[in-house]
């Protein structure tokens, strides 16, 4: 009887087994561009960031929904009392999706890749107060650092580990992604899909839910809203405030929203002029009224931005503390009098190919045109903005920068002197010394002295107009269950996602 009942028991549990694994699916997502590469340690374009951030690769700590630090492959670490020496725990029975093990060897290998000159990582900024990486033993990192470093744990999430075989193989991921995470590469179709397929071999058991992610590539918004309404979509990620207007109250649609920490802005390139006269860029802040561009090209859904997302509640200045957002165009005109300057200011904008930057662009030049700037457009598909990006090719551009939970994330390799990302050329030995101060400084009331001098020095001066925070929106079907947005717009929460 006993027997019996386990075999009784042991049937119906395989046929619940079966039944779940008959019920998870490929989840049909739609988004507006492909990736221009899949190598974490290379791209810098969201499209590529959506796909491999959470779901294909991982990191050594994460971020969760708010914005805590949380073990990622690392369950644990110690701290040595000098803020020198970091010592991670390796999360045991992690494997690569190529069926190898994941030991410390890797780690300290990706650590090295990143700040290999030859690999010419935008992320090497984050991790240069590193000093060196070695494994203890197969489940031992160690970390020494040159200086300590307030924001490392939080640095570190965002540097997802790889085999140690790729350290400096600097083609091979662009491709074919090997990581992780819960899900792995597939197939990437250029221009139509890139599949990825549940990782069978998790390290958290029971995840992922789903039986793989589909990446549509559709480029036209109304297509893909569509196709959300029909049910061919499930989800339409990190979507702008004109699309979830518009699908707002559809049948069989819901949407999610957060604050999102990246941020619109126009950029300039201080190495030639006009705008390697601050006053120019200070007559720049003074033309642009900010929430009239959220009005017109947000629809009201966001917020002017400064340096800082407010999302930052512990960090960020009130924007109504800078004087140059107050809306001025007489006030812009003087101060291109006193750069001395040609009027009007003949420039061209490069711009990022997304609608939203699109329309922000326009109310920009709109705005600048009327305070002494002849501001010509130039829309370029996304390869070759990226490129003229990272080379300094530019006048001006407006883009979209991401954000990380830690002011440091934001700053220091986008404004030291030197900074991965610091294709403005910018250098300012004061800014310089205050984001050294920040970083080393393990003090908290310190550390935002430091950052509020350095956003008051930016805001007006420096080699960006911050324009605006949006409110992030995902919209997906009534059916998808254990999604949300996430302020720094990773979907790792599809690991937890079941359809």
């Amino acid at each position: 009887m006993v027997r019996s009942a386990l075999r009784t028991a042991l049937g119906a549990g395989f046929m619940v087994a079966a039944m779940a694994s008959a019920s998870a699916q490929v989840l049909e997502i739609g988004v507006d561009n492909g990736p221009t590469g899949l190598d974490p340690h290379l791209i810098t374009a969201f499209p590529s960031f959506m796909v491999v951030n959470g779901t294909i690769y991982e990191g050594l700590t994460a971020i969760d929904k708010d914005l805590k630090i949380v073990p990622g492959l690392a369950e644990s670490w110690t701290v040595a009392p000098d803020g020198k020496t970091y010592t991670f725990k390796l999360r045991p029975g992690v494997k690569f999706h190529d069926g190898s093990a994941m030991e410390a060897e890797d780690v300290a290998s990706t650590i090295k890749r990143v700040l290999s000159k030859d690999i010419a990582s935008p992320l090497a900024s984050r991790l240069s107060a590193v000093e060196s990486a070695s494994a203890v033993d197969a489940a031992t990192v160690e970390l020494k650092l040159k200086e300590p470093s307030a924001a490392l744990l939080s640095s570190l999430a965002t540097i997802a580990v790889v085999p140690s075989a790729m350290e400096a193989n600097k083609d091979a991921l662009q491709k074919a992604p090997v990581g992780t995470g819960p899900y792995k590469f597939q197939e990437w179709q250029p221009n139509g899909f890139i599949l990825l397929t549940k990782n069978e071999a998790y390290w958290d058991k029971g995840l992922p839910k789903l039986a793989g992610l589909k990446f549509n590539i559709v480029p036209e918004s109304a297509t893909r809203q569509v196709g959300l309404s029909n049910g061919q979509y499930a989800l339409l990620p990190n979507i702008d405030a004109a699309t979830a207007l518009q699908l707002k109250g559809k049948p069989n649609v819901k949407l999610s929203e957060t604050m999102d920490l990246a941020y619109t802005l126009v950029g300039m390139n201080v190495s030639k002029p006009p705008f390697d006269n601050p006053k120019v860029r200070e007559a720049v802040n003074y033309a642009i009224n900010r929430q009239e561009i959220v009005d017109a090209a947000l629809f009201g859904a966001g917020v002017p931005g400064g340096p800082l997302s407010p999302a930052l509640k512990s960090w960020a200045v009130d924007v109504n503390q800078f004087a140059c957002y107050k809306p001025d165009p007489a006030k812009a005109q003087a101060l291109l009098k006193e750069a001395g300057v040609a009027v009007p200011v003949a420039v061209t904008m490069k711009v990022l190919p997304r609608q939203d930057v699109k329309d922000i662009a326009q109310v920009v030049q709109e705005q600048l045109n009327k305070a002494g700037f002849k501001v010509e457009l130039v829309n370029q598909e996304q390869g070759q903005f990226i490129q003229d990006w990272r080379n300094s090719n530019f006048d001006l551009f407006a883009s979209i920068n991401a954000g990380q939970p830690d002011p440091d994330d934001y700053f220091y390799r986008t404004f030291r002197t030197g900074g991965s990302t610091n294709v403005f050329k910018y250098s300012d030995a004061e800014i310089d010394g205050l984001l050294d101060q920040a970083r080393t400084q393990q003090d908290q009331a310190a550390r935002k002295a430091a950052y509020d001098k350095v956003q008051q020095k930016l805001a007006c001066s420096g080699p960006v107009a911050h324009l605006t925070y949006g409110t992030l929106f995902s919209a997906m079907n009534g059916k998808l269950q254990g999604f949300d947005t996430m302020p720094n717009r990773s979907l790792l929460m599809l690991r937890n996602a079941s359809y």
